[in-house]
């Protein structure tokens, strides 16, 4: 299992476009993927609960991956989140 923290950067923070992504991108992996943010808990491939974490810009997540291909997942949400969501800012 790896657990890593990520600051939201993009301009309007974890809104539909976003969350829609990064629940598409949580889903091309066989690994378990869970975000948590203010002490909630939700899973990674559910686009609601992606988006009921109501995360803004600054927010501080912690992702976690667990499963055969963890590694290769948290590279790929970590991009997603790093790139701002390929949103311009």
């Amino acid at each position: 299992m790896i657990k890593e923290e990520i600051i939201i950067q993009n301009k309007l923070g974890l809104h539909a476009r976003a969350a829609s992504k990064l629940v598409d991108v949580s889903c091309q992996f066989a690994s378990e993927i869970s975000l948590t943010f203010n002490d909630k808990q939700v899973d990674g491939k559910s686009i609601m609960s992606v988006m009921l974490l109501a995360a803004a810009k600054g927010s501080q997540l912690f992702i976690t991956a667990n499963g055969s291909d963890e590694v290769i997942a948290m590279q790929a949400i970590k991009e997603l989140i790093k790139n701002r969501f390929d949103e311009e800012e």
